[in-house]
């Protein structure tokens, strides 16, 4: 990790979460600032993949849940 190209910023976590933090990261031969950079970004790729889902979707017609149900067992899926 570049430490030119990285910002400082303060986080608190459970007393718990930390120290199973620090030894993943111990574990891994990592800095606890890789892993949470790793986790962040993990969590902001899934963001960004169902953000894209839902666009991809946003012309499919809505049906109920009740409809739903009914289609389900039609087609004897439920």
């Amino acid at each position: 990790m570049g430490r030119e190209a990285s910002t400082r910023a303060t986080v608190y976590f459970e007393p718990e979460l930390h120290r199973a933090l620090r030894l993943k990261a111990a574990h891994l031969h990592r800095s606890v600032s890789e892993i949470v950079n790793d986790a962040v970004r993990e969590a902001l790729r899934e963001d960004r993949e169902d953000l894209a889902a839902f666009q991809d979707r946003i012309a499919e017609p809505e049906i109920s849940y009740e409809a739903l149900l009914e289609d389900l067992k039609a087609h004897g899926k439920l």
